[in-house]
């Protein structure tokens, strides 16, 4: 399962860090008299050298720097952001950045900052991962400093791993397992698989990718809603993955979520089957845009996941199989609806086992080299109105009409 997050960002350095404390030390120092206008410019750019300092904090694991930023009288901010830095503490960081989006309600002692939260994991992020936060600020009139009061999720809601608790690292080899309220024999197993996923999965599709995984173990389902800033009901979903859609050639930082209620409900089989299918949306994320169909990246992680199992299709499929049986033939491919997990499980499962049944069609018929083509041309298109339309002529020389009619015949035969 797919869940499109993550936006673009730059690295900062020690060394630059230093020296925008230094640039904001000078700017404090030339700011109004108490009781001043402060000008607005000058404002924003104090609020920057207070995240700068916040966030050179972070990377050198340095708590006293960090609260030395805090409001001293915001004791609860305090004790929260005290115990979060040292959550943090085993992560492997190599970026931390508070970009300023805007400065808002802004006055001569108080502001309220949109700020996104961008950071990297050394050696798995080669881009990073972004979160929207709102920071309340003041200014202290007597050292000219400004202060943080407040910091909450921003317009995305998310939650990040750090604040739900102390987060043990396990490192795969080809895997990083971050959890929170896990064992390190849980963390461990999973990596084992994940370790066994990434190279499947480069069977699957023997083009160049990152090649690693990063994988979240949070307590409970309701916290793996939080880490994606969702309200829905993850309760049987085992995993999903993060990861922004819709910029063709970038390789973004995904995270794939593992939902231990349900994960930890399946075999080996079945939680090798859904890390490997994760993995392949992380290898898969440069090729899809907003114009590929759900039907098809759902579809082909599905593909990539059983390719090497030698299941036969009515045990991949069984709940399709089980309405081709019934003489309830789907007279077409699953609609992006049809995979809401809101509503019918049956519904969604049918969905998931359409679009795999697809994927396996071209890659049966055309052959798998036409079925990766197939995947990277329809997100090559930047948008949805008629992008599978012209794959499908381009690469496969058919169209969405005879795909469909064989796809059909391919149901009735194999899952008949």
């Amino acid at each position: 399962m797919n869940d499109g997050r993550g936006r673009r960002g730059r690295v900062r350095s020690g060394r630059r860090g230093a020296a925008a404390l230094l640039a904001g030390l000078l700017l404090l120092a030339g700011c109004a008299a108490p009781g001043d206008d402060v000008p607005a410019r000058t404002v924003d750019r104090a609020v920057r050298a207070t995240l700068d300092r916040r966030a050179d904090a972070v990377l050198h694991h340095d708590p006293d720097a960090y609260l030395a930023t805090t409001d001293p009288g915001a004791t609860a901010l305090r004790t929260a952001q005290r115990r979060e830095l040292g959550n943090l503490a085993d992560v492997p960081l190599s970026a931390w950045e508070y970009r300023l989006v805007r400065v808002t309600a802004r006055d001569t002692d108080r502001a309220r900052a949109d700020v996104e939260l961008r950071y990297r994991i050394t050696g798995y992020d080669a881009a990073p991962v972004t979160a929207d936060r709102v920071l309340e600020l003041r200014r202290d009139r007597a050292d000219g400093r400004w202060y943080v009061t407040g910091d909450r999720p921003g317009a995305d809601g998310v939650q990040q791993l750090w604040q739900q608790g102390a987060v043990r690292v396990v490192r795969g080899t080809h895997s990083l397992v971050l959890g929170v309220g896990r064992t390190d024999r849980e963390l461990r197993a999973i990596a084992r698989t994940t370790d066994r996923a990434v190279p499947a999965v480069s069977g699957a599709r023997p083009e160049r990718w990152a090649g690693r995984v990063v994988v979240l173990v949070p307590r409970t389902a309701t916290d793996l809603a939080a880490l994606l800033g969702s309200s829905a009901d993850y309760r049987g979903i085992a995993a999903v993955t993060t990861g922004r859609t819709g910029e063709p050639g970038r390789n973004p930082a995904d995270r794939v979520i593992v939902n231990p209620e349900a994960y930890d409900t399946l075999g080996t089989f079945g939680q090798r089957i859904v890390l490997t299918h994760e993995t392949t949306h992380v290898a898969t994320r440069a090729d899809t845009s907003a114009a590929t169909p759900v039907w098809l990246s759902e579809g082909f992680a599905d593909w990539a996941a059983y390719r090497g199992e030698g299941r036969a299709p009515d045990r991949i499929a069984p709940e399709l199989a089980a309405a081709v049986r019934r003489g309830e033939l789907p007279a077409a491919l699953p609609t992006d609806a049809d995979f809401g997990f809101a509503g019918d499980p049956e519904r969604l499962a049918r969905a998931y086992e359409g679009g795999w049944a697809a994927c396996r069609l071209i890659a049966d018929h055309w052959g798998e080299p036409k079925l990766l083509a197939l995947y990277r041309a329809v997100g090559a298109r930047p948008e949805r109105d008629g992008a599978v339309e012209q794959a499908l002529g381009e690469v496969l020389g058919t169209t969405p009409a005879r795909f469909t009619a064989l796809w059909r015949t391919w149901l009735r035969t194999h899952l008949g």
